[in-house]
């Protein structure tokens, strides 16, 4: 008789042994890439700070309603709407921040400390602090601010511009303002991104898929080795929470406004004075080109640095000063990061020939929002779930509008105006009573909309004009 090999019983126990031998070994691939951020969380969480914001009541204008124009957009957003009557009271916000010198200086995001009459800084070991603001730029949302301490711990500064999608980052923040030094960690998404508030133009911002809700802005973006390589700033959201979109200032781009603020007190930018779009795939075949990039000229600003350059509507600008363009909205941020008065090469397209032309910069006036060179697209959708472009003359004359009259809906993302049968092509005319015939226009129009609100558009579809009412719910 043939010897049996194994036996049932022992063939069954050799066979789970193996598995639970094979259980317990690491898998390297998969266990042994993960990064472990427990140490460079105790090494850097000491130098992130929590901000509280106020805006006293005693330094209102009592004869003005809380909620009225003078009010920073910031506190609309979160404490009233226009025209609701409300008793003077303190108006407060939170944000997060974190110490570059051991002698006080912090860095925050500007919409923390915007219209603020009274800046709180709590430490992690519960130490309070009256902070000075030193400056801050809307257009880059950045703010230093300083307290009166000494032997501070500090975060070291990285470098943003070598930062690679599929990175490890972390964040480290006070979300909802009261979960100090909450810390979340994700990858680096994108670079270079265009931001979703239009008066940010002049921020190529990081993409990353970290968990940041209300109150982390103004906090680190840190990557492995424990630099801070961002500010957080932004998320895209529907619904106002966390949606795995979020958005962080490069911090070369935040030292540099830092520098600017320390040695004359505000940030300076180098203008071009050209109105730029996208080029669509259309486009790029008729001027000839195998790939739809550059930044289009559809306005050339009378006496700026392009005009007395000689650059031309028409023309497609491919490089600035050695950067290539590859879509319009990243002309702004490497012209607003040249100083006034520098000597740049523009390498622009015009009728099939490329031009290498000369152009002195313009300074951008402290008061205007980068006007001449921002994206012709609203953004994100906004409350009301539509994103909505300028018109060009084009466009205006296939849809049969008057100059000065109307936006097109590009994008449909919101339920609310799904549910009302909204669609790309459509023109919006009216915004309730108010015409609209820009995306700002549109934008300005809609930013105080909240969930629960009706909103009335009057809409041309085709020849006709239509109003049609929008309600947003929450979460939607």
């Amino acid at each position: 008789m043939t010897a049996r090999l194994f036996h049932p019983i022992a063939s069954s126990c050799l066979i789970q042994a193996l598995l639970l031998l094979m259980l317990a070994a690491p898998v390297h691939g998969q266990i042994a890439g993960l990064p472990d951020f427990t140490e460079l969380v105790e090494a850097t969480s000491p130098a992130v700070v929590n901000i509280e914001a106020t805006r006293t009541a005693q330094a209102r204008d009592r004869n003005q309603a809380p909620g009225e124009e003078e009010v920073p957009e910031f506190f609309r957003r979160f404490f009233g709407q226009p025209g609701m009557p409300q008793p003077p009271q303190d108006q407060v916000a939170g944000g997060s921040g974190f110490i570059i010198s051991a002698d006080g200086d912090i860095l925050t995001n500007h919409h923390v400390i915007d219209g603020a009459d009274l800046v709180v800084v709590r430490l992690t070991d519960r130490r309070e602090f009256e902070a000075e603001v030193i400056g801050s730029d809307p257009l880059s949302d950045v703010a230093l601010l300083r307290i009166k301490a000494d032997d501070l711990p500090i975060l070291r500064v990285g470098r943003s511009d070598a930062l690679k999608a599929g990175e490890w980052v972390m964040a480290i923040g006070s979300p909802f303002g009261f979960l100090e030094n909450t810390v979340t960690a994700g990858i680096v998404s994108g670079v270079g991104r265009r931001s979703l508030d239009p008066t940010q133009n002049y921020v190529p911002f990081i993409q990353t898929d970290v968990a940041i809700n209300r109150g982390n802005s103004g906090g680190p973006l840190l990557n492995t080795r424990g630099e801070v390589v961002g500010i957080n700033s932004q998320i895209f959201s529907n619904s106002g929470g966390f949606m795995g979109v979020s958005f962080a200032i490069p911090i070369d781009v935040a030292m540099n406004a830092v520098r600017q603020i320390k040695e004359t007190g505000r940030v300076r930018r180098g203008q071009l004075g050209v109105v730029v779009q996208q080029v669509t795939r259309e486009a790029a075949q008729s001027f000839g080109l195998r790939r739809s990039v550059g930044a289009l000229v559809s306005n050339v600003l009378p006496d700026s640095a392009a005009a007395k350059a000689g650059i031309e509507i028409g023309d497609i600008i491919l490089e600035f000063n050695g950067t290539e363009i590859v879509q319009s909205s990243d002309l702004p941020p490497v012209v607003g990061a040249t100083a006034p008065g520098t000597r740049a090469e523009v390498l622009v397209l015009r009728e099939g020939e490329r031009k290498r032309l000369t152009v002195v910069l313009d300074e951008l006036p402290a008061d205007e929002v980068a006007a001449a060179t921002s994206p012709s697209t609203s953004g994100s959708g906004g409350a009301l779930g539509l994103v909505v472009e300028t018109p060009t003359p084009e466009v205006r004359a296939e849809l049969g509008l008057p100059a000065g009259e109307g936006v097109v809906i590009t994008q449909v993302t919101g339920a609310a105006a799904r549910r009302a049968g909204l669609s790309p092509g459509d023109a919006i005319l009216r915004v309730g009573r108010t015409p609209v015939a820009s995306h700002r226009q549109f934008a300005d129009a809609v930013k105080d909309v909240e969930p629960g609100d009706t909103v009335m558009l009057l809409v041309r579809r085709g020849d006709q004009n239509q109003f049609i009412a929008l309600s947003p719910r929450e979460g939607e």
